[in-house]
Parts: C-alpha cells; structure tokens; sequence
C-alpha cells in the first residue's frame, strides 16, 4: 500500500499522528481541509498558529487592520516591529515559516455580505475570532445558508466563550438561538472593558481544538453548546441550547 504521507510530514505530524484518534488517515483529512479564520486578532492568532502546525492544508485570514502597540499583549503573532503593518500580511508570512507546506491565503479587508459569499464558499470551516455581534451574526448568518461549520469565539477580562454548530446537521440550533433581543458589543470591547492576554490564547487553542475535531469528524464537540469559561476563578461550564421558533435556522 502507497504511502499517503511523506517522510517529512510523518516526522513533522508524528505527535499527533500517534494519536489513536488521528493516524495517517487522519492526518490526511487534516492536509486537505480548508479553514476560514475572520479576524486576525487575540482570538485569530493562536488559531492560525495552532492549525497551521497541526497541517491545516489551506488558512484564509480576513482583517484590514494594522498592529497596534496594545495588540501584542495578547496577539501572539506579532511583535513590536510589527506596528503599523498589516496584520494578515504578517500572518502569512509566520504561518510560512512555520509550515511552508500550509497554503495561506490572506484578504485585505473587511468582511461583509458584499463579499462574504464569495470568500466563504471556498472554505470548509469558519473560525469567528471578530470583535462585535455584527460580524459574529453575519457568519451566523452565512454559514448557516452554504452549509459550514462555524466556530465562535469571545472573550473579555478573564472571561472566554465557544461555540460550535455544524449546518450540515438540520437539528443544529445558531448563534441566534441563543443571543435572543438587542445585543450590546460591551462583553467584546477588550479596549474599555480589559483582557487578560492568556485568555485569548486559552480561548483561540479552545477554537483550533473544535477545528481540529470537526475535520476528524470526532464525536466530542460542542455543537449546538456553549462552552463557558472563567478564567479568574477557573469555571468551566458546558450549556447546550435548542433551536428557537423563530429563528432563522427554524425556518428552514
């Protein structure tokens, strides 16, 4: 039988690939999946740097925002010379130092429904590490309509969020399900509201692991589940959440 994996990627992978729940196999399901990491923030950096280690084939990034001075306690891609450069421009470079067998392909800009189609549909897997609902609803919104897995993010002071819903599966419930009535961006403004820096990390390597699973097709995740972390007085809380009438997802 042919080798699936070259030397090179069995002694790069091999860690993982020992895993009983991953193998050569698996490591193959993990170099051909795509992934879609909006936002390239506290949350966007360890998932890119976890995923790109892991062998994600191809990584989009979408943000059109430059490093900032503030940004580096927390966002662990860049570094001081980095401010005032563009951030996916930086990624993409790291993730290619990192594992130039990883395709990274980066967009300048901003999403929204102008584009959100087109960037999308050529993605597996979306990875919410956005700052605002606006955005988070917008992916909500999409993912649901072309059928992709959504993973979310949020975090603020020592506080951590995760979703995950898989729209392939008509049962599952949406980020609308469970934000129901006007939703304030307050819990997301790290700026006026604080963050701890190892609380994005924690949270961003929370989201990869529920990437990671998902391309496995691993039975323990959370869709339809809100895993809920405080980090200060180190609570975990898992709460699954149902569909709501009115929901888009119910509708159709």
């Amino acid at each position: 039988m042919k080798n699936i994996l070259s030397k090179k990627q069995i002694e790069r992978y091999s860690r993982q690939i020992i895993l009983k729940n991953i193998g050569a196999v698996g490591q193959e399901k993990i170099l051909k999946s795509k992934v879609l990491i909006v936002g390239s923030g506290g949350l966007g950096c360890p998932v890119a740097d976890a995923l790109c280690r892991a062998g994600v084939g191809t990584i989009g990034i979408i943000d059109d925002d430059k490093v900032s001075l503030s940004n580096i306690h927390r966002q662990s891609f860049f570094t001081s010379k980095d401010v005032d450069k563009s951030k996916v421009k930086i990624l993409k470079e790291r993730i290619k130092l990192i594992n130039p067998e990883t395709k990274t392909i980066i967009f300048k800009e901003k999403i929204t429904k102008l584009n959100i189609k087109k960037i999308i549909k050529k993605f597996h897997i979306v990875v919410d590490g956005s700052d605002n609902f606006k955005t988070k609803f917008l992916l909500n919104e999409y993912s649901f309509k072309y059928k992709k897995i959504l993973i979310v993010g949020a975090i603020s002071k020592f506080d951590g969020h995760i979703f995950s819903f898989d729209f392939n599966n008509k049962k599952t419930s949406c980020l609308k399900c469970f934000y129901q009535g006007d939703i304030s961006d307050e819990f997301l403004d790290c700026e006026s509201e604080g963050i701890l820096g190892p609380v994005a990390g924690i949270v961003g390597n929370i989201q990869a692991n529920e990437v990671l699973k998902k391309i496995l097709k691993l039975d323990s995740n959370l869709n339809s589940s809100i895993l809920i972390i405080d980090l200060l007085n180190l609570n975990f809380r898992k709460v699954k959440f149902l569909k709501k009438k009115n929901c888009i997802c119910k509708k159709k």
